[in-house]
């Protein structure tokens, strides 16, 4: 009697979704998961199955890696501002065939009481930020510092899980820490540093959205760097859930 040979999952990884997906998928025998991490982080938190760090070469190293390694699908599970893995993605799945659905969690959305300012850009948001504060929480990440150097008399408090790259502004202290956060631990250090205004990008999720209640509490300010456009015609799920159902696995999880 023949054995059907494990559907091969191939996760764009590096979120809480993706660690999630592979933990399920894991516990499966007729799954084989490999999460794939950009390497961007030097002590990322590894999920289980199997592991590759770095790039693929692009979109022909992509699709040649997805075809040599018998991957079956594909699950684009990035950050929602990893813009040209998603592209590449997009493009992978037309060169080779094998299904592609991209795991997007939903955005924030401002309630009652928040005081949010949307811009397009790091670039948009470094440019509205003088006249909002002049203590500012930057959660944007460690690689888009440059954007806010030219700001000499804002006081910049930046949390990254490595230390950020530079040009970086010149009044700068550095919080290493990776979430999740939570609302008292937010409460606690917007008050400690005198925190006037929040510099955040959309990237949704529950992780490290306890910020943004305690700015409204406080009564502070919040600058969104809004995401870019996904690319068009990808299926979307917008759960761990979702994602198992599309990839057919019916266990209990």
């Amino acid at each position: 009697m023949s054995v059907e040979p494990a559907r091969h999952v191939l996760v764009l990884g590096g979120t809480t979704e993706a660690r999630q997906l592979a933990e399920a998928l894991a516990r499966e025998s007729s799954y084989r998961v490999t999460t794939s991490l950009a390497g961007r982080v030097a002590r990322p938190v590894l999920p289980p199955g199997e592991v590759r760090i770095g790039g693929f070469g692009g979109i022909t190293g992509l699709a040649g890696w997805i075809v040599g390694h018998d991957v079956t699908h594909v699950v684009d599970a990035t950050h929602p501002f990893a813009e040209q893995m998603s592209r590449h993605a997009r493009e992978a799945e037309a060169l080779t065939g094998v299904p592609l659905l991209a795991l997007r969690r939903s955005g924030w959305a401002a309630g009652p009481g928040d005081a949010w300012t949307f811009t397009d850009s790091l670039a948009g948001a470094a440019a509205l930020l003088p006249p909002l504060g002049s203590r500012a929480f930057l959660t944007t990440g460690r690689m888009g510092l440059h954007s806010f150097a030219h700001l000499t008399d804002t006081w910049f408090l930046v949390r990254s899980v490595d230390p950020p790259a530079q040009p970086a502004p010149p009044r700068l202290e550095v919080l290493l820490d990776r979430g999740p956060f939570t609302l008292e631990g937010e409460r606690e250090l917007l008050a400690r540093h005198r925190i006037d205004v929040l510099v955040t990008k959309d990237s949704g999720g529950s992780a490290t959205a306890p910020k943004l209640t305690a700015a409204r509490e406080a009564g502070i300010p919040v600058l969104v760097v809004r995401r870019p456009p996904a690319p068009g015609d990808v299926r979307e799920a917008s759960s761990v859930a979702a994602a198992l159902d599309w990839l057919g696995c019916a266990h209990p999880r």
